[in-house]
């Protein structure tokens, strides 16, 4: 099967992967009242079966990378079975999670055993009643250990993915830059985006990720060259840290040209685009192990509908009513 690419010559390294839709957490940028059911159950997510034969089909088809995602992924009691079997792909050298952290140290050691090699963690502040504020749970204590704890399980490097905000957290560089001197944590400002159900807190408090890059090259960071199957951050490095930071900002120009990424939804639905309308279902195809061919040869027609750019500027959200998808 031949790579993934689309009529922009774009070629897709990289698969998120959501395995469910449920959250704990009630931030407020992203599920303020909580999650709530939408017509579906827990029993309708990706099976463990299904979730191996899509990753294999994408693995067959050049991609390397796969991030788990959720809601929270860690929420499905099988969650360390998944990962190990998206490690059955042998072309498949990197597979991360995005989490809000709550379970990772009481799990970080067994879901590196399984696979895992990248991991990614919401934190928006660091002061913990701002934390909670943000959550909605007194867990900042919790995530810090969780951090530590997936250092002393073995990983070289924490992503940790916090969403700026205007008079939230956009004061706070000093204090995370500080965090980061002798830690190996790449801290990923993710530029806040207008939703179906955030516009108001979207105008209260947007801020241009350009204003946090300013203050970087001033004080001596300077950006590093993006890998194929790297995500969309722009990633600076500074001598006299240990950790990195990453910029990912949507609304600057030219910000799909790189797109390297696809999304299947808990519910099997193939998304072209993060910010796309509707999605492309495959979940009849995910049934046995012999429909592979079918669904690659699926996967790869709709890629001829993916648009060369999002709408965002046009203010058209598409399918993204919360923040629930962001954070890679």
């Amino acid at each position: 099967m031949p790579q993934f690419t689309d009529a922009y010559a774009r070629s897709f390294y990289y698969l998120r992967l959501s395995v469910t839709d449920v959250c704990n957490f009630r931030c407020t940028y992203c599920l303020p009242n909580g999650y709530k059911p939408n017509g579906s159950n827990n029993k309708s997510f990706l099976s463990l079966d299904e979730i191996r034969r899509v990753t294999r089909a994408f693995a067959a088809a050049g991609t390397e990378k796969v991030r788990l995602t959720g809601g929270e992924p860690s929420m499905r009691r099988d969650f360390t079975d998944i990962i190990a079997a998206v490690r059955e792909n042998a072309a498949i050298r990197q597979i991360a999670m995005t989490t809000n952290g709550y379970r990772m140290a009481r799990d970080v050691r067994a879901w590196r055993a399984a696979g895992l090699t990248h991991i990614n963690v919401s934190v928006d502040s660091l002061d913990a009643r701002q934390f909670h504020a943000i959550t909605g749970q007194d867990k900042f204590a919790e995530v810090m250990a969780g951090i530590d704890a997936a250092f002393d399980a073995g990983f070289e490097k924490v992503k940790v993915n916090s969403v700026l905000m205007r008079d939230v957290n956009s004061h706070s560089l000093s204090t995370f830059l500080e965090w980061l001197r002798l830690r190996p944590i790449q801290l990923r400002f993710i530029e806040l985006m207008e939703t179906g159900e955030g516009s108001d807190l979207f105008r209260r408090h947007h801020i241009s990720g350009e204003v946090i890059r300013d203050q970087l090259i001033l004080q001596g960071w300077q950006r590093q060259p993006r890998g194929r199957s790297d995500g969309p951050a722009q990633v600076f490095r500074h001598p006299d840290y240990q950790g990195e930071v990453g910029l990912i900002m949507p609304y600057e120009k030219d910000f799909c040209a790189s797109c390297n990424r696809l999304r299947v939804s808990a519910l099997g639905n193939l998304h072209l685009c993060l910010f796309g309308d509707g999605g492309v279902s495959l979940r009849d195809l995910l049934a046995s192990d012999d429909q592979q061919d079918e669904l690659q040869a699926r996967i790869a027609h709709s890629l001829g509908q993916k648009k060369q750019t999002h709408f965002l500027h046009q203010g058209n959200t598409g399918i993204t009513q919360n923040l629930s998808f962001i954070g890679g």
